[in-house]
């Protein structure tokens, strides 16, 4: 499966953000999708992740009751909402599939999309 990542750019802080990942050639629906973000000198972390269907949805601490996680498995397309960004959200968002679970190196990944938010 290919997977296209976009939706970044540059904020003020409080802002808001909606990022899409768009999947083609593959069984979209079977797949794990994760959001994934690397700041500048820092590792990869894990953001958000949504099962198959939409069924279950998983958040890091840090993003927890300001991004939303969200799938349309007829457009092929999962979305991450951003609200209330604050200057450490700043980095470049990566989209994700794994199947059967998301492991911590999922098997597909998008180009990702930057994002900074300025204070």
């Amino acid at each position: 499966v290919q997977l296209q990542a976009s939706g970044g750019g540059l904020v003020e802080a409080g802002s808001s953000l909606r990022l899409s990942c768009a999947a083609s050639g593959g069984a979209f629906n079977k797949y794990v999708i994760g959001w994934f973000r690397q700041a500048p000198g820092r590792e990869r972390e894990f953001v958000a992740g949504i099962s198959w269907r939409g069924v279950t949805t998983s958040y890091a601490d840090s993003v927890k009751g300001r991004f939303t996680v969200s799938r349309d498995d007829v457009k092929n397309t999962v979305y991450l909402q951003m609200n209330s960004l604050k200057p450490e959200d700043t980095a470049v968002y990566y989209c994700a599939a794994d199947y059967p679970a998301l492991s911590t190196t999922p098997k597909y990944w998008g180009q990702g999309t930057l994002v900074t938010v300025s204070s």
